[in-house]
């Protein structure tokens, strides 16, 4: 009986330290790693929440870019760190890409990370270089069945999203394609831009600059809806390939086994700033959309993105050791 009581009043003490360290959390400056380079869009998106955060939480949120491995060297780190909530991961869709990608990790994409807000989406979009001819989805997805040698798309590498939405597309259309991977957006845009490339499925603010300046035909978003920064271009279900949707999306996440209130804390947070218009405006510029999914919405998109994302690996046969 007496061992009893010691247990539970052990209990009792353990939950109320909890309790109290979700209480006065944060009492010190957070990291939010980046597993990309300064300067890309994911950089540029956490930088923004990063400026804000320590208005809403009261402690500095310091950006550590770590790119490398196809953000699998970053990713590793988090699912070691302790779930704590002062280290923070905003990552992409290569995230849960990676389940399907690479034959080796040392950590579960999914069961490793704990999901704390997803802020934003930015759509792939289908160009065309300058001299291409098909103006239209139609007369796109039409040349390339008749083209014998395939119509060439260009990618910023093999197993990114835009090299997966390409293979999707392929499947579903029946398109004869001639992928033509690059080491980036930046050098898979000069030569489509010179017309070594004929199209290509981009992220849609590395293309933005270069659609409204008319040196890329834009055909079609692969949106639910038309994005304002380039109304004018058709969704693909409106161009003709129904429920084709691809996109690069931007949230948080932690190590999994954080407290439930430090989550919801650092969810709450992350939602006022990503919801804030000035915010919203800049997010826009960038062809993109705030989302602002909390923890348990956030996990369940995770989930669907990976089951979709495997099906894109699977038709395209990549992947990496």
């Amino acid at each position: 009986m007496k061992a009893r009581k010691i247990f539970i009043t052990g209990l009792v003490s353990l939950f109320a330290g909890a309790a109290a360290c979700a209480q006065s959390y944060p009492g010190k400056p957070i990291e939010l790693v980046v597993p990309y380079a300064a300067g890309g869009a994911t950089d540029v998106i956490a930088r923004m929440v990063a400026a804000e955060l320590p208005n809403e939480l009261g402690q500095p949120v310091v950006v550590v870019n770590k790119p490398g491995a196809g953000t699998t060297l970053a990713a590793s780190e988090l699912a070691r760190s302790a779930p704590d909530g002062y280290k923070l991961y905003m990552t992409t869709a290569a995230h849960t890409i990676s389940a399907s990608l690479y034959r080796k990790l040392s950590y579960d994409p999914i069961g490793d990370f704990a999901p704390v807000h997803l802020v934003a989406r930015i759509p792939i979009v289908l160009v065309t270089a300058p001299s291409f001819e098909a103006r239209t989805l139609e007369a796109y997805v039409k040349q390339a069945k008749e083209n014998k040698d395939g119509i060439t798309v260009g990618s910023p590498g093999n197993g990114s999203p835009q090299h997966l939405a390409q293979a999707l597309f392929q499947k579903q259309t029946g398109s004869n394609f001639v992928h033509v991977p690059f080491r980036g957006d930046a050098p898979m845009l000069n030569d489509l831009l010179a017309g070594q490339v004929e199209s290509a499925f981009v992220t849609l603010s590395a293309a933005l600059p270069h659609i409204q300046a008319g040196k890329l035909n834009a055909l079609a978003v692969a949106n639910p809806t038309r994005i304002e920064a380039i109304k004018d271009v058709p969704t693909m279900e409106e161009a003709g390939v129904p429920g084709f949707n691809a996109a690069t999306w931007f949230g948080f996440f932690t190590p999994a086994g954080v407290d439930a209130a430090i989550l919801e804390k650092l969810h709450q947070a992350t939602k006022k700033v990503a919801s804030a218009p000035e915010f919203v405006s800049r997010i826009e510029s960038m062809g993109g959309e705030v989302v602002n999914l909390g923890p348990a919405d956030f996990r369940e998109y995770v989930k669907a993105e990976a089951a979709q994302w495997a099906q894109a690996v699977e038709a395209s046969g990549a992947s990496v050791d």
